[in-house]
Formats: structure tokens, C-alpha cells, sequence
């Protein structure tokens, strides 16, 4: 006889996993800031896009343009919210590096971001990363390698 405690928890729908972002009540304080929102989710490609609403009062530089840094930190929000998707919502995958490319000067107001995760292995992900203004013009990319942690053993 098997014990019901030990069945696999049923896999997320990709329509779930989007409705649990979407409605979530703690987004970090650094997704808030990027002005992060959840736009679609493909397990099947290990790929996320996402949103942000980026915000002049608190993220331009002297030169009245997005902060690089600021960039890096929605690329790394893209890239690390796939490797959670990529997971089944089982893990989360803090970075251990990445590297960005910046191809034109980001403007406040929204910004469609991309994340995909490109290999999973056991102990490594590698993840990518695209930035695109309104005009779907390429603002910058990354490439990266996140340390998958089942959130069990994060929460610890």
C-alpha cells in the first residue's frame, strides 16, 4: 500500500505558474524597484518573459538614461526567475556569475526582458538574457551560471 505523503507533488501548468507570480503578496523589494511583472512562462523552453516598468525617479543615471547596473539586476531577475520556471517552482538558483553585454542606452518607462535557461545540469545552470525596448530594439544581454538549490535547503 502507498503511502499518499510519499506521491510526487503534480506538476505546475505553465498557466500556474504564471497565476502564482502574478498573485504573489511578497515580491522582493528589488523586483518592486525594477518595476518586475511575470508576462509568460514555457517550461517546454526553459524560458520566461517578463516586464518592467522602469522608473526615471529611481533608476536614471546623470545622463538621464537606466543605470547599467540596474540592467544587470532585471537581466539577472529574468535569468533567475527561468531557472525557478526551468525547475518546476522546486528550486531557486542564486548566481555565481554573469556577463553582460550593454548594446544601447535603456530609457525610463517599460522594458521587455527575456530569460531562458540553456542547459540544466545536476550541480550548474547556464542561463541567457535579452533586454528590449518598445521598439523591440536589443538594450543588452547576459549570459550566466546560477547554483540550482532545491527551496528546502535555501529557506535553511
Amino acid at each position: 500500500m502507498s503511502d499518499v505523503s510519499d506521491a510526487e507533488p503534480e506538476a505546475l501548468t505553465d498557466e500556474a505558474i504564471l497565476a502564482r507570480f502574478l498573485r504573489t503578496k511578497n515580491q522582493p523589494t528589488g523586483s518592486q524597484t525594477l518595476g518586475f511583472r511575470m508576462v509568460a512562462v514555457s517550461q517546454a523552453e526553459k524560458s520566461v518573459e517578463v516586464a518592467f516598468d522602469a522608473r526615471a525617479e529611481l533608476l536614471l543615471n546623470p545622463m538621464k538614461q537606466i543605470q547599467g547596473g540596474y540592467l544587470c539586476a532585471m537581466l539577472d531577475e529574468a535569468m533567475s526567475v527561468a531557472c525557478m520556471v526551468a525547475s518546476g517552482m522546486t528550486h531557486v538558483a542564486p548566481t555565481a556569475e554573469m556577463k553582460t553585454t550593454f548594446f544601447r542606452p535603456a530609457k525610463p518607462g517599460p522594458i521587455k526582458g527575456i530569460g531562458r535557461v540553456a542547459k540544466w545540469g545536476r550541480t550548474i545552470a547556464f542561463t541567457e538574457g535579452e533586454l528590449y525596448d518598445p521598439e523591440g530594439r536589443l538594450l543588452a544581454k547576459a549570459t550566466g551560471t546560477a547554483v540550482p538549490t532545491p527551496f528546502q535547503n535555501y529557506k535553511k
